[in-house]
């Protein structure tokens, strides 16, 4: 059974507590054990995307949005064609979601540099699908939802605070530098957070 705490020990300590260590100390701490969780991305080109302002998490989700949202267009469309590129559009990029190197994928397989090129040429696909196999005439509403998802994502990419759940494709040196690490090469590399 355990012992309780004398209420004289625990008076005499929160004084000592509270002078030591202030809110800001303590959510300062908080992010940055959750900044360290994931790994950033590399920029794309040495300098976008430019103000990294959306979650990664949120893309996430908008990942399997995206996918089910051509995939659904694609349905309710009149030609074969539209229907073919809901679905391989949509299909693509759920099953890219599923192995990228992020939280919400079931195999961090592909690089998050990767999955970010990945994006912007998903994005393009979709703007030039309903013009390419020609159905943006006979299905505008099916050609404006692939368009609109196609624009949407190239946006967000820009914008996406792209961080690696694991760090694919990374060796564990360069991970660890990207978290913020000195790195101090010998024998055996010493990392110091």
């Amino acid at each position: 059974m355990a012992q309780a705490i004398p209420t004289d020990f625990v008076k005499d300590l929160m004084p000592k507590i509270e002078e030591n260590v202030s809110p800001g100390m303590v959510v300062s701490k908080l992010r940055s054990v959750a900044d360290s969780l994931e790994i950033p991305s590399k920029p794309l080109f040495g300098l976008l995307p430019i103000k990294r302002i959306i979650p990664m998490d949120v893309h996430s989700v908008a990942d399997y949005a995206d996918g089910f949202l051509t995939v659904g267009a694609g349905l309710f469309g009149n030609t074969s064609e539209a229907k073919l590129a809901g679905l391989v559009l949509g299909v693509s990029t759920v099953s890219v979601s599923l192995m990228t190197d992020y939280r919400l994928s079931l195999m961090n397989v592909i690089p998050i540099e990767v999955h970010e090129v990945i994006d912007y040429v998903w994005g393009a696909s979709c703007i030039a699908a309903p013009f390419v196999l020609g159905y943006y005439k006979k299905d505008p509403i099916v050609a404006a939802a692939h368009i609109a998802t196609g624009v949407l994502t190239i946006i967000s990419s820009l914008f996406t605070d792209y961080r690696a759940a694991k760090g694919t494709g990374r060796s564990k040196m360069e991970s660890a530098s990207m978290m913020g690490a000195t790195v101090q090469p010998g024998l055996s590399h010493h990392v110091d957070y």
